[in-house]
């Protein structure tokens, strides 16, 4: 595919609306829409962002038996999604630090180590080119709700038999989906 431009269509408060325009091998104009975090994307190359926009917490317990999950309110979906907890990164933050401060305000819980970064991956490719990057850890404490009434999560600890039946009954965010099932099937 061969990049002709982009066109800003739409700004909100957290995303903006682009529309791309390729030319495809056989001639053809594809107009394709995305939304970004970026506000401002000007050129190709601000398509592929250079750091991540937010987090994703994979979090266990510390003897490594459990792992936690949100079950949250996803008003996209409107229903119960299970989840990795996770958010934005703020301004001036690093993903270590964004990831005990959301820890915190998703669960109560308080990130106890960092054992890996899994490099940056995209949220949802086929519409976004928003990036996160994983923060693999141990946390500990006790869970509460979120401090922030636009979020409704319930967290709890899973053990990998929990994992293997909540993949038979409820839906999930597809990076949370596939970590669930392999690391349910490691026993």
């Amino acid at each position: 595919m061969k990049f002709l431009g982009l066109e800003k269509k739409e700004q909100g408060a957290y995303i903006t609306r682009y529309d791309l325009s390729y030319e495809t091998v056989d001639g053809q104009i594809k107009k394709y829409e995305i939304i970004s975090r970026n506000p401002d994307i000007k050129t190709f190359e601000e398509l592929h962002g250079e750091r991540p926009d937010a987090v994703v917490l994979i979090m266990h317990s510390i003897d490594g038996d459990k792992i936690l999950l949100n079950r949250e309110f996803r008003m996209a979906a409107g229903m119960w999604v299970i989840n990795f907890p996770a958010g934005l990164i703020d301004p001036g933050e690093t993903a270590d630090i964004a990831a005990a401060r959301e820890l915190m305000e998703e669960t109560g819980l308080r990130l106890i180590s960092i054992d890996d970064h899994i490099g940056m991956s995209y949220s949802a490719v086929g519409f976004s080119n928003e990036m996160n990057v994983c923060v693999v850890g141990k946390c500990e404490g006790n869970i509460r709700l979120s401090d922030s009434s636009f979020e409704e999560i319930h967290a709890a600890w899973y053990t990998r038999k929990e994992v293997r039946e909540l993949l038979k009954t409820e839906r999930f965010a597809a990076r949370t989906q596939a970590y669930c099932y392999l690391w349910s099937r490691e026993d």
